[in-house]
């Protein structure tokens, strides 16, 4: 078996993209799909395995499609929990192909309802859903053919507030152990292990008259509303879509998710008593208010930097140690057999396997983050359930407090939890297939991704002052 050890950063630029808004008018396009799925297949979910009998509502891709002259962008928010990272690659190539955007300025993100179909392999009895997947691409071409094919001279404007409709989940015991949600009420209740991230970022794209071409807003929370209700729907985004297009009219409606590892909608302190359906009204009301607010107090520019940066940064995976494997792989002999073992049994058990059987010969994965800068705000993606204090790391050091940390863009590669995750262990802290991440990840995600916002930012700032242009070394492509 071959181990590699990573202890320093181990960074692959590829590009960097860089351009300040000058003279070329900015052009504006979007576009949106619906992308449901057919009854009776699998909904996602990591230990309830169930079909879906109903369509609550629309699942859909939206997309915004952003050009200055030189850098193109195009974004798109899939109701969706995830995508492969292959999958997303061949995607990418595929949109690339229809409408000669570079395959790499196609960033593809998803909301991570539990209510979509099967495209993650986090449970041992539910395949991936191809079929569904082949039928995703198609869809996804179209929406960028027409995304670019509508695209004319537009502003941007941007806003930031708050909206919580997010708490930390992961909760601390006396006797130093964490879990995944629980009882907050118990007499050995330590503390809640992290931070939550109320903040809430809204763009708005218009033509030149002001009349609006897309909204895309940022929160974080995990949309797990439906989970195991064996129902298909985009949860609250869905439903905070319709509040939005009946007073903003019929636009798409991007949802970028944030840093929401160990984030729920559910206030473990202070749980509700309350429906599904009352908690995806309470919840889209809310991020759809506010969204409508910074919307009111919105101030257009039509010439907005635009850069764009990535890097894949390689980091190392945790392997299952023997006995834990072995161990595993007994669980799943027995479910073979016909024992029915679920819930968390099955999880930790399949997730052990898979992980080794993935990554056992070679034990590294590749993260590609990237730098996104529209005017005064930043985004940064990258393809975790990343931990939220990550997050708010990144904001601290970025050149701007107008900055969306985005998570599942690009691909997926699990959780990421902090060392406090590792070290309590529970689900998202023991290593299994999504949580195989090294214990510094994060932390490496989070100087990659200042390091990008902050080169970009100084760059386009001075390409703004008509400084000279950067070396290639300046640009992001290290020698």
């Amino acid at each position: 078996m071959k181990s590699i050890c990573f202890f320093s950063l181990t960074l692959l630029v590829v590009t960097a993209q860089l351009f300040a808004g000058g003279n070329a008018p900015l052009q504006v396009g979007a576009a949106s799909r619906v992308i449901n799925n057919r009854l009776g297949n699998w909904v996602q979910g990591a230990g309830v395995p169930r079909k879906a009998t109903k369509q609550r509502d629309d699942l859909e891709a939206n997309g915004l499609y952003l050009s200055d002259g030189k850098t193109e962008l195009l974004l798109v928010s899939c109701d969706l929990v995830g995508l492969n990272s292959a999958h997303v690659a061949a995607m990418r190539e595929a949109m690339s192909r229809a409408t000669a955007i570079p395959a790499r300025n196609i960033l593809i993100t998803c909301t991570h309802t539990h209510g979509g179909p099967s495209l993650l392999k986090t449970n041992y009895l539910m395949p991936i859903d191809l079929p569904y997947v082949n039928r995703l691409q198609d869809w996804l071409v179209e929406l960028a053919k027409e995304a670019v094919q509508s695209a004319q001279p537009g502003q941007i404007g941007w806003g930031k507030g708050k909206s919580q409709i997010g708490f930390n989940r992961r909760l601390c015991w006396a006797d130093g152990s964490h879990s995944m949600h629980g009882d907050a009420s118990r007499p050995d209740f330590a503390g809640l292990e992290g931070p939550d991230d109320p903040q809430h970022l809204a763009i708005f794209a218009a033509d030149l008259s002001g009349k609006l071409i897309a909204v895309l807003y940022h929160n974080t929370t995990h949309p797990t509303i439906f989970y195991a209700a064996g129902i298909y729907s985009a949860d609250f985004p869905g439903e905070a879509r319709k509040i939005l297009r009946t007073q903003l009219g019929d636009i798409p409606v991007l949802y970028l998710n944030g840093a929401q590892g160990d984030i729920a909608i559910t206030d473990q302190l202070h749980p509700r008593k309350e429906s599904r359906e009352e908690r995806l009204q309470r919840i889209a009301r809310m991020v759809a208010d506010e969204t409508l607010r910074l919307y009111k107090k919105v101030e257009y520019h039509q010439h907005p930097a635009i850069a764009h940066a990535y890097e894949d940064l390689v980091v190392a995976v945790r392997l299952p140690k023997p006995q834990r494997l072995a161990e595993a792989r007994e669980i799943l002999k027995r479910i073979d057999a016909g024992e029915k073992i679920r819930g968390m049994n099955m999880i930790f058990a399949f997730g052990a396997v898979h992980l080794q059987e993935v990554f056992g010969e070679n034990p590294v994965d590749t993260l590609p983050i990237h730098a996104i800068r529209i005017g005064d705000v930043a985004l940064t993606t990258q393809p975790c359930e990343l931990y939220c204090q990550f997050g708010l790391d990144i904001k601290r050091r970025s050149p701007t407090p107008m900055t969306a940390v985005v998570g599942l863009a690009d691909g997926y590669a699990g959780y990421c939890p902090t060392i406090y995750g590792i070290l309590g262990g529970g689900y998202s802290g023991k290593p299994i297939y999504w949580t195989r991440l090294e214990q510094n990840a994060g932390y490496k995600i989070v100087e990659t991704s200042g390091r990008l916002l902050n080169r970009i930012w100084r760059q386009t700032n001075r390409q703004t002052n008509n400084e000279t242009t950067v070396s290639d070394n300046e640009s992001g492509i290290d020698k």
